[in-house]
């Protein structure tokens, strides 16, 4: 009997894929247990709708990431510290500093944790790059200066 698994099954598929499992599994373990509905006509086409909206949903959030990599790529943000006599910062310029300082100029929300930035601790130009989505990021220069 082919079901359309609604939550992950161990050992069987998981879930929204289309099974094939057998009859008497069915029906006394997966439409008892609600972890499967059965494979009829109505059951395909909402399967088939939430495949094509995730699809939709991917392909509308590549796009936006593509857009925003073109807009900020090869800019350069400036970062003010303190520093030393000899021009080595109090401390260091983290990535939490510059996704916000990203959001501040260009208005895109990232996260520190997509920032992929050497340890600054002195006055100069840095190359980092950014991860706005799967497959998709922008290298950015840092300009850290008093």
């Amino acid at each position: 009997m082919k079901v359309v698994l609604k939550q992950d099954v161990k050992g069987l598929g998981k879930k929204g894929e289309l099974v094939n499992a057998s009859d008497g599994y069915a029906r006394n373990f997966l439409f008892p247990k609600n972890l499967a509905v059965e494979a009829n006509a109505q059951n395909m086409t909402e399967l088939k709708n939430r495949e094509q909206a995730a699809k939709y949903k991917i392909d509308t959030e590549t796009a936006e990431a593509k857009k925003n990599a073109e807009r900020i790529s090869g800019k350069t943000i400036t970062i003010t510290a303190k520093a030393g006599a000899n021009g080595k910062l109090f401390g260091s310029v983290t990535a939490k500093e510059i996704a916000e300082k990203i959001e501040k100029e260009f208005g895109i929300k990232t996260d520190k944790r997509k920032i992929t930035v050497d340890d600054i601790k002195q006055f100069g130009t840095y190359e980092f790059e950014i991860k706005l989505y799967t497959g998709v990021s922008a290298k950015l220069f840092v300009r850290v200066g008093e």
